[in-house]
């Protein structure tokens, strides 16, 4: 049987899969390459890079016209700037490679005393010449994981596969595809000899173009869960098809990890006449976030650079359109961490999820809360004891907690997520929408009482203008999310940041009837 993959590349034989090479633009890939061109491909990680770089490479050498070897270079990394160790680190990989694939022996045999004979700044071009000029047909070299590399190591890589391009395709590989994370100009590389940041642009202004591979479609989404069906026979229900888009907007890692994580592991993996449901994709989402998943927790580690918070944090706290550092919000685009389009916001529901938990993680475990504390007799969550005990709790240690965040912008908001947080997750879920020019955080509780599920909106706003103003756009807002998700309470909280401000003042409770006749309660801190 096959099954979803969240590790390593696709294997046809062993894998639910989406052809890589159909998620390329295959004739312009093979128009480069015909066009003697270098060129970029670039995608955030786990999207299915190497698959493609794999298949292309088997595509090329079943043609016939081109002889394609694939490596990756990321063994190098450990070897930092250490130049003649990664060179011989790269050598022996392309030379592994070339005896696997082609059966070809004479990079091998050729590689070990040229390093001795020309020197590491040198070894790798001379070795691609000759090996070139041996060879029947012309040379075509994949690259992987090249921005794995670092500082001068990087830099005599790029610059050695620059000087030997005017030779191709007869002394030198006729193509060369990098492929990595991010794109070669985004690259800002400290290079230890000279003591200066060299742009990835200059030192490899030979590339033709840069293309990145997208994330699946919904149409391959789905066709990709079906194949499942139709090997199983286990049915996809139209709302887990549907949550499934939603929540992962097509990133590849994600789909496969939920479909694995419901269709594989408990119930439904033991009786395929279970179909797999919304409910139960949900729950697998939040498994996967518990669990801290090595792509999760790669993602959220990134959080912690300086050109990541200067993008995110504004996200976070709803703040008003500004304008970005280019080169910030190229970076973290090629992270893959926000949206490629406009307008500025988190990539997909499920990273949405996970940045203001991860965030939040050990603050979280540090409250003594309880739920049962906020529990009612009849299985309902009592939200007005909650924020009371959350406002008391602000009042006292907001300003030792708040500097507590490395995103302190949004501290507020990340110190009230993570109170819901605490309480919320042992019965119910929480909802989050936030973006940059929203003025506002939006969370929705979704609570089951009994047979049924409650829900609960909670809007946070930072006070920018008079109270009065503030609570009338505030209501407004609260109860359009109310309207949107159908919930059956709603609390507008005010967090006032004002310098000078005593808590006396800043710490009320109102009930407010909005214009469309919403009862909502207003909490002021």
């Amino acid at each position: 049987m096959r099954f979803f993959n969240t590790t390593g590349p696709v294997v046809a034989a062993d894998h639910y899969c989406i052809p890589p090479l159909q998620r390329l633009n295959l004739t312009e890939v093979l128009r480069l390459i015909r066009d003697k061109r270098y060129f970029v491909l670039h995608a955030p990680r786990q999207t299915g890079k190497t698959s493609a770089l794999l298949a292309l490479r088997d595509l090329l050498n079943a043609e016939g016209d081109y002889r394609c070897v694939y490596v990756n270079v990321e063994g190098g990394q450990a070897m930092r700037e250490d130049v003649e160790l990664v060179t011989r680190t790269i050598l022996a990989g392309l030379a592994s490679r070339a005896r696997l694939t082609l059966g070809d022996e004479f990079l091998g045999k050729m590689w070990p005393g040229l390093l001795d004979e020309v020197g590491p700044g040198v070894a790798l071009q001379e070795a691609l010449t000759r090996w070139s000029e041996a060879t029947p047909k012309p040379l075509v070299l994949l690259i992987d994981e090249i921005d794995s590399l670092i500082g001068d190591s990087l830099l005599s890589v790029l610059r050695q596969l620059r000087a030997g391009y005017d030779l191709r395709p007869e002394s030198f590989p006729q193509s060369v595809v990098l492929c990595g994370v991010r794109d070669v100009r985004d690259y800002r590389i400290h290079s230890s000899s000279a003591n200066a940041i060299i742009a990835g642009g200059s030192a490899f202004n030979i590339k033709a173009r840069s293309l990145r591979l997208g994330d699946f479609s919904q149409d391959e989404v789905i066709a990709l869960l079906n194949q499942h069906t139709d090997e199983t026979g286990q049915v996809f229900t139209s709302d887990a098809l549907e949550l499934i888009w939603t929540q992962t907007q097509g990133q590849p890692w994600l789909v496969n990890a939920l479909a694995e994580e419901t269709c594989f592991y408990g119930e439904a993996a033991e009786d395929r006449g279970i179909s797999i449901t919304a409910d139960a994709i949900r729950d697998a989402q939040e498994q996967l976030i518990l669990r801290r998943e090595t792509h999760l927790d790669q993602l959220a580690d990134k959080l912690k650079e300086d050109r990541v918070q200067r993008v995110v944090e504004p996200l976070l706290s709803g703040a008003e359109e500004r304008r970005f550092i280019d080169r910030d919000i190229e970076y973290v685009r090629d992270l893959g961490l926000v949206a490629r389009d406009r307008p500025v916001r988190i990539a997909n529901p499920i990273y949405a999820e996970v940045v203001p938990r991860e965030l939040t993680w050990v603050i979280q475990e540090e409250f003594e809360q309880e739920t049962t504390w906020y529990v009612n007799a009849d299985g309902s969550l009592d939200m007005v004891e909650l924020l009371t005990e959350f406002q008391t709790f602000f009042r006292e240690h907001s300003e030792h907690w708040v500097t507590r965040f490395q995103y302190q912008e949004a501290g507020p908001q990340l110190l009230l997520q993570a109170f819901l947080q605490r309480i919320v997750n042992s019965g119910g879920r929480i909802e989050r929408e936030y973006g940059l020019g929203r003025m506002r955080t939006d969370l929705l509780i979704v609570w089951p009482q009994g047979e049924q599920t409650r829900k609960i909106v909670i809007e946070c706003k930072i006070l920018h203008k008079s109270l009065e103003q503030t609570i009338a756009d505030g209501l407004d807002q609260t109860a359009e999310y109310m309207d949107r998700c159908d919930a059956e309470a709603g609390h507008l909280v005010i967090f006032d940041r004002r310098e000078g401000r005593r808590w006396e003042d800043k710490v009320f409770r109102d009930h407010r009837t909005s214009g469309s006749g919403g009862e909502i309660d207003i909490w002021g801190m």
